[in-house]
């Protein structure tokens, strides 16, 4: 059961999600999924608040949805097809991605990072972007939803952990 803060967390995630044009819906989902209480629906996401173990999650699954091509996100539904995914750098793209949605919505990274997640590397992972070492983000740029920092040649345009636009197009 989350805790008073953590749904608190939740609603600014659904929130933003929302936002940027990520449809969410509360429903029991325990079919087809691969973290507790989240399920990709045709480029939405189901959460099931009794199930729903960490709220950062949601941010993760999210940028799965955000980082593949319109159609390609039409067509998610479940678990993503490990080959699939591996062929579009989903998870790659995925990890700077919900990072940058955290500094964006002011929340401690840990929140997406957690020990539970990322085979017990969730820590490692924030200390890299943290460092200035930024996994990922050379996809998030050559797809345009970001700058990569210090190889920018637009002066004065956000360089990530900003990013220029949340979908990819």
């Amino acid at each position: 059961m989350l805790t008073d803060n953590e749904i608190k967390t939740v609603h600014t995630i659904i929130e933003f999600l929302q936002s940027i044009g990520i449809p969410i819906t509360f429903a029991p989902c325990d079919e087809g999924i691969v973290l507790p209480g989240i399920k990709i629906d045709r480029g939405s996401l189901i959460i099931d608040m009794e199930t729903l173990l960490y709220p950062g999650d949601i941010l993760h699954e999210a940028g799965h949805i955000a980082v593949v091509p319109p159609d390609e996100r039409l067509a998610m539904e479940g678990t993503i097809d490990p080959k699939r995914d591996m062929e579009l750098s989903g998870e790659l793209m995925a990890i700077p991605w919900s990072y940058a949605a955290c500094i964006h919505l002011g929340l401690d990274p840990s929140i997406v990072f957690h020990d539970n997640g990322y085979k017990g590397g969730g820590q490692y992972l924030i200390e890299n972007f943290q460092n200035g070492r930024y996994i990922g983000v050379p996809m998030l740029q050559y797809i345009g939803l970001c700058y990569e920092p210090r190889k920018t040649k637009h002066h004065g345009e956000p360089e990530f952990p900003m990013m220029l636009k949340w979908l990819r197009e």
